[in-house]
């Protein structure tokens, strides 16, 4: 076989193997991140219904974008968010912001480990609130209050998140939070013992069973503390899944339950 016709074929394989499996509803820009010091690539989902209608729309900002819509982007596995909103004609934007790799640690963590370190955080959350919430806001047709903006994440993403509803409860009235890393640091158990004045949100908690041995006693205590503090019952979902462990099948799978509680009305 000629050199150049093998060229072509492995160009052509490569080509197939890279192409997108996000929906065409999906789309990416990069955006200027100074409270990080760096540029940050974020990930748009629109409803299949937005370019024909007039309709102003809640948002949910997720993190770890690239494992949310393509199989090419991803760690070990994609979400399927596209898919599962299509189903479900579902009527909300997702802005999806991508991890920084070596630094995913620092973004997503709100306090530092002993070992691991990280806890920049905050930079990342006002990163978040003060650059890419007011860009979307003003970019796409939004319901720009708390009551119709969530927070959505899983393992860090799931920690950052929880963090994020109680520190910028003015921004975000509700949070998905998958397999959080609640043993990264006591530091969280402590901010939720000693606040005083507890915001009115919902969160909805899904952990595998099968994860690791600190997850789901972390989960219950986080919970039984939420209800301490005088959080309604009916504000908060709390499961243990059954054959499930940590990893983004499961949290793809878990996503559409919990879209339909946090966001009712919008699918």
């Amino acid at each position: 076989m000629r050199p150049y016709i093998l060229g072509f074929i492995l160009l052509f394989i490569v080509q197939i193997n890279a192409q997108t499996t996000a929906s065409i509803q999906v789309s990416n820009f990069v955006i200027e991140a100074p409270q990080l010091k760096t540029n940050k690539r974020i990930w748009i989902y629109l409803p299949k219904n937005y370019n024909t209608s007039t309709k102003r729309y809640p948002v949910i900002y997720m993190h770890d974008a690239q494992n949310l819509f393509d199989i090419n982007t991803s760690y070990a596995g994609e979400w399927h968010v596209d898919e599962s909103l299509d189903q479900l004609n579902a009527e909300t934007i997702i802005v999806a912001i991508e991890h920084g790799n070596k630094k995913r640690i620092d973004e997503l963590t709100p306090f530092e480990h002993p070992d691991y370190k990280g806890g920049k955080g905050n930079d990342y959350l006002d990163f978040i609130v003060e650059t890419v919430k007011p860009h979307i806001d003003l970019t796409f047709r939004t319901l720009p209050d708390r009551a119709h903006t969530t927070i959505f994440g899983s393992s860090l993403g799931g920690l950052i998140s929880f963090y994020a509803i109680f520190q910028y409860q003015d921004t975000f009235g509700q949070a998905g939070v998958f397999s959080p890393s609640f043993w990264y640091s006591d530091q969280i158990f402590s901010m939720i013992e000693n606040m005083e004045n507890v915001p009115n949100v919902k969160i909805y908690f899904a952990t595998g069973a099968e994860e690791g041995e600190n997850m789901i006693p972390d989960q219950e205590k986080m919970v039984k503390l939420l209800l301490e503090k005088h959080i309604p019952q009916k504000n908060i979902k709390h499961y243990i899944v059954k054959n499930q462990k940590h990893n983004e099948h499961f949290w793809g799978k878990e996503f559409p339950k919990a879209y339909k509680w946090l966001l009712k009305g919008y699918y």
